[in-house]
């Protein structure tokens, strides 16, 4: 297990309008401490897009999804966590006390932060059995597998014919 995957993403709370100066002073450490970067691997502000529409024009700008807030991966030590902490315009973590809490995978997925890796147990030419949905209980032969959209192409047999269907990786179990 490499260090970047022992660290958590962590919510540090920072004066409104400071998550900027916070992320970029917290890299300029980084860069002058390279020891830290064993610590604290990504900082991210959490921005979306939003569209404006003014005087029939369309204006796209990026909002902060939290405002007052940053997140970072990051280890806890001692200096890690005095790091951070000590950067200009940070109040401190949130979690109970001076005690930070990290984020769960489901919370980090919500916020689109950080993509969690999906591991599914079949292969393409495995025998699958669909577990859910209006086709629950077919079975059929894994043809395609794509991670990135989280579906997989099943070749199932209906009406006396092979019939590909895309489900969910979720809807269907290794035979």
């Amino acid at each position: 297990m490499t260090m970047s995957e022992q660290a958590y993403w962590y919510v540090v709370h920072t004066y409104s309008g400071y998550e900027n100066k916070v992320k970029a002073n917290l890299e300029k450490i980084l860069e002058n401490n390279p020891h830290l970067q064993n610590y604290i691997f990504d900082i991210v502000v959490p921005m979306e897009e939003q569209i404006e529409i003014k005087d029939g024009k369309k204006k796209t700008t990026l909002k902060k999804v939290f405002p007052g807030y940053v997140l970072v991966k990051m280890i806890i030590t001692d200096e890690s966590w005095y790091v951070v902490r000590n950067i200009r315009g940070v109040t401190g973590f949130v979690g109970p006390g001076s005690k930070p809490v990290p984020l769960s995978d489901e919370e980090i997925r919500a916020m689109g932060v950080e993509q969690v890796e999906t591991v599914v147990d079949y292969e393409v030419g495995d025998t699958v059995r669909v577990i859910e949905g209006p086709l629950e209980s077919f079975i059929g032969t894994v043809e395609e597998i794509s991670m990135d959209r989280k579906k997989v192409r099943v070749l199932v047999s209906m009406f006396g014919r092979e019939t590909p269907v895309e489900l969910d990786f979720t809807q269907i179990q290794k035979l």
